[in-house]
C-alpha cells in the first residue's frame, strides 16, 4: 500500500479526492487536514459516513507518506511544498502554483512571486494524455485547472496537426458553481445564479488563459492565442465547452480540412485513451456524459460554408477537472494502471 496525505480535504474538491482514495485498492490515506474543521470528523463536514478526522496542516506528518496532495490555494500551496517537500516525495498539486515552467509567466498570471522556483525544474504538467512521458519522469506534478483541462483536450489534436489556419480560438466554457469553491461569496448565492447566466471575465482575462496559451503555443510549436469567455450556469458542477477554430487549407489544395476529416485525426489521436471518447459524427458533448467521472468527451462539427469548425466538449470540473486526473497522475507516478481507482469513472454513453 502506498500512504499518502491530503492537504485541504474540506473544498469541493478535496473532499471528492478523500472518496476516491479511500476506494483506491492500492492507497492507505494516513492523513487529512483542514485548518477551519481541525479535530472534526469529515462527516461533520460534509453528509457522508466518512469518520476520519481532520488534523492541522502543522500536525501533519509528511515524512510518513510516499505522496501528498495540496487542494490548497495558490501560493499557499508552494509555500507548503517547499516546506515538506524531500528527495523521493511525490507530490500532486492541485492549486495553480506549478502549472508554469517560468517564474515569471507564473508572476504574470498571478501576480505574486513564486516562493519555490527551484522546485520548478522537478515539476511537470499534468495533462496525462498529452505529457505522460514527462509525468512519469518528475517528482511534482500540476494539476491543470479545469477549464485547461477540457480546452487543451479539445485542442490538442487539431494544434498538433497543423489545422488552425489563424493563431487564435475562440473557447466559450459554461460551468457549474463548484467551480468557485466552497467559500461563502454573492456572485454564486442561489438567488444570484438560479435560473440565470452570468459571463465573467471576458477576452483575455482569467488566469486559466496564460495556462492554456502556454500549453497550446508549446504543442503549436508558434504563438497561438485563447479568445475565452467563461460563464456561472445554475449547475452544482461540470464544464460545457463550445470552442471555434478556423481549420487551415490543405496544402497544395484550395479546400480546408472537413468537420468529419477532423473528427478522424481527433478518433486516432484518443484511440487508447481510456478517459477520452470522441462522439459519433454529429453527436455533440453533455454533461450528462461526464457527471461525476473522469471522462472527457468531444464532438466535431461543421459550420457549413464558413472556415470554422465546432468543436464540444465536456467534463466534471471536479474530477477530470480536478481530483479524479490528481489521482490519473498519482497512478502514472507510481506505475500503476491509469485507471485504478478509476474504473467506474468512463464516460456514460
Amino acid at each position: 500500500m502506498i500512504k499518502v496525505g491530503i492537504y485541504g480535504a474540506t473544498g469541493y474538491t478535496g473532499y471528492e479526492l478523500v472518496k476516491i482514495l479511500l476506494g483506491h485498492p492500492q492507497v492507505e490515506l494516513a492523513f487529512m487536514t483542514s485548518e477551519t474543521y481541525q479535530g472534526q470528523a469529515l462527516s461533520e463536514v460534509f453528509p457522508c459516513g466518512i469518520e476520519k478526522r481532520l488534523v492541522a496542516s502543522g500536525d501533519a506528518d509528511p515524512s510518513s507518506v510516499e505522496a501528498i496532495f495540496t487542494c490548497l490555494p495558490h501560493t499557499t500551496a508552494m509555500e507548503l511544498i517547499a516546506k515538506v517537500y524531500r528527495t523521493g516525495l511525490k507530490v500532486i498539486d492541485l492549486s495553480a502554483d506549478f502549472r508554469f515552467t517560468s517564474p515569471a509567466d507564473y508572476q504574470r498570471w498571478y501576480d505574486v512571486e513564486h516562493l519555490a522556483p527551484e522546485l520548478l525544474g522537478k515539476s511537470a504538467y499534468g495533462l496525462c494524455e498529452l505529457f505522460r512521458d514527462e509525468i512519469k519522469a518528475c517528482d511534482i506534478v500540476g494539476n491543470p485547472g479545469c477549464y485547461p483541462t477540457g480546452t487543451l483536450l479539445a485542442l490538442a489534436p487539431a494544434v498538433r496537426a497543423g489545422l488552425l489556419a489563424l493563431d487564435e480560438v475562440i473557447v466559450d466554457a459554461k460551468t457549474g458553481i463548484s467551480g468557485a469553491g466552497r467559500k461563502s461569496d454573492l456572485t454564486t448565492q442561489f438567488v444570484e445564479v438560479n435560473e440565470n447566466l452570468i459571463p465573467y471575465k471576458i477576452g483575455r482575462v482569467h488566469r486559466h488563459v496564460g495556462e492554456m496559451e502556454g500549453i497550446l503555443t508549446r504543442l503549436a510549436g508558434r504563438e497561438v492565442k485563447v479568445v475565452f469567455t467563461p460563464q456561472l450556469a445554475p449547475l452544482s458542477r461540470g464544464i460545457l465547452f463550445t470552442i471555434y477554430i478556423s481549420a487551415a487549407v490543405k496544402p497544395g489544395k484550395d479546400t480546408r480540412e472537413t468537420a468529419e476529416e477532423i473528427r478522424s485525426i481527433y478518433e486516432k489521436a484518443y484511440r487508447s485513451e481510456p478517459f477520452v471518447r470522441v462522439l459519433e459524427r454529429g453527436k455533440p458533448a453533455q454533461l450528462g456524459y461526464v457527471e461525476r467521472s473522469n471522462a472527457c468527451v468531444i464532438g466535431v462539427h461543421e459550420a457549413a460554408h464558413t472556415s470554422f469548425t465546432v468543436i464540444t466538449a465536456a467534463i466534471d470540473n471536479l474530477i477530470k477537472g480536478g481530483a479524479g486526473q490528481a489521482v490519473q497522475n498519482f497512478n502514472i507516478l507510481f506505475g500503476l494502471d491509469e485507471t485504478t481507482g478509476l474504473a467506474a469513472s468512463s464516460p456514460r454513453i
